[in-house]
C-alpha cells in the first residue's frame, strides 16, 4: 500500500489510491467556540446536527442530532436529493434557532470528491450503492447551496469534508497528537496529515502549517496479496461498479452481509442444513 500511496501523491491517475487533497491544513485544537451546524451524507441515512462548544475546555455544551433515511425515490436526480437534504436542514434549524438563523455549516460528504477549496469540490463517482447519475462531476457544495436557496434558507456551506477528515478533526480536538483517521462502517477509508513537500503532484503548494490532510480513498485499493475468495469475486460481479472499490467490498459493512449470504447459500446447496429456509438465501443483498 505504501508504494501506491507514493504513486498517488506523485500524479493523478497514477495509483488505485487517489490521495485527494482536502485543503484542510489546520485542525481543531479546543479553542473553538459557538454554535455550528453540520450535515452528514454518506450512507443509507443522513444526519443533521447542531453542536455548541465552549472554548478552552473541549466540552460540548449542547448537541442535537436527527437521522433521516435516504429512500430509493430520492436517488432520481441531484435536485431531488439535495432539495430533500436542504429542506430537512431548514426545518431543523428553524426549530433550534429560529427562521433567520445563519450559522457556519459543515458538510460531511462521504464519497470521492476532487476538492477545489476547503468549501467546494466535484463528485468523482458514487460508491456504497449510491447512484444519482447527474451529480457526478458537479460541485456538491454548490448543489446544496442552490437547494438551500430554493427552500428559503440563509445557511451556506462553510466547509466540505469527507467523513474520515471529520473523524480526524474530532480526534485532534480531544487529542492533539492525532495524525490519522480510519473509517470502517458502511464503507471504508482513511486520511492522514502529509507534508506538503511530499505531495509531488502539487509542487509549490504552501500552507501555514507545512502540512495538509490527504484523503486516501483506500476503498479502491487492490493488491494480489489480498486474500480474495470466490465469494468476493461473486459479490463483485453483482455490483454496479464491478472491478472498483475492491478493498471496500472485502471489509465494509454494506457488503459483508452479502458475502455471508453467498457463503450460507453455498452451504445450503451442499447440504440440507437450513431446510425450507434456504430458498430465501437466493435473494441478493437480503442480509443487511
Amino acid at each position: 500500500m505504501v508504494v501506491e500511496m507514493h504513486a498517488g501523491l506523485a500524479s493523478d491517475g497514477g495509483s488505485k489510491l487517489k490521495m485527494l487533497l482536502t485543503f484542510v491544513d489546520a485542525l481543531p485544537n479546543g479553542d473553538e467556540e459557538g454554535v455550528y451546524y453540520a450535515i452528514d451524507l454518506g450512507g443509507t441515512d443522513f444526519r443533521v446536527l447542531r453542536v455548541e462548544i465552549d472554548a478552552g475546555s473541549t466540552t460540548v455544551i449542547n448537541q442535537r442530532v436527527e437521522t433521516h433515511a435516504i429512500s430509493e425515490e430520492l436517488m432520481g436526480t441531484s435536485q431531488d436529493l439535495f432539495n430533500f437534504v436542504a429542506l430537512t436542514l431548514k426545518n431543523f434549524v428553524e426549530r433550534e434557532d429560529g427562521k433567520d438563523a445563519q450559522k457556519p455549516l459543515g458538510f460531511t460528504f462521504s464519497f470521492p470528491v476532487r476538492q477545489n477549496s476547503v468549501s467546494s469540490g466535484s463528485l468523482i463517482r458514487w460508491t456504497k450503492g449510491f447512484s444519482v447519475g447527474d451529480t457526478v462531476g458537479k460541485d456538491v457544495s454548490q448543489c446544496l447551496d442552490e437547494a438551500l436557496a430554493r427552500c428559503g434558507s440563509n445557511m451556506r456551506v462553510t466547509a466540505l469534508v469527507n467523513d474520515t477528515v471529520g473523524t480526524l478533526a474530532l480526534g485532534h480536538y480531544y487529542y492533539k497528537d492525532t495524525v490519522a483517521a480510519v473509517i470502517i462502517g458502511a464503507g471504508t477509508n482513511a486520511c492522514y496529515i502529509e507534508r506538503t513537500d511530499a505531495i509531488i503532484k502539487c509542487q509549490g503548494l504552501l500552507t501555514n502549517s507545512g502540512g495538509m490532510v490527504v484523503n486516501m480513498e483506500w476503498g479502491n485499493f487492490w493488491s494480489s496479496h489480498l486474500p480474495r475468495t470466490a465469494y468476493d469475486i461473486s459479490l463483485d460481479d453483482e455490483t454496479q461498479n464491478r472491478n472498483d472499490q475492491g478493498f471496500e467490498k472485502m471489509i465494509s459493512g454494506i457488503y459483508l452481509g452479502e458475502i455471508a449470504r453467498l457463503v450460507l447459500q453455498r452451504m445450503a446447496q451442499e447440504s440440507d442444513i437450513f431446510g425450507d429456509g434456504a430458498e430465501s438465501l437466493s435473494t441478493p443483498f437480503i442480509l443487511r
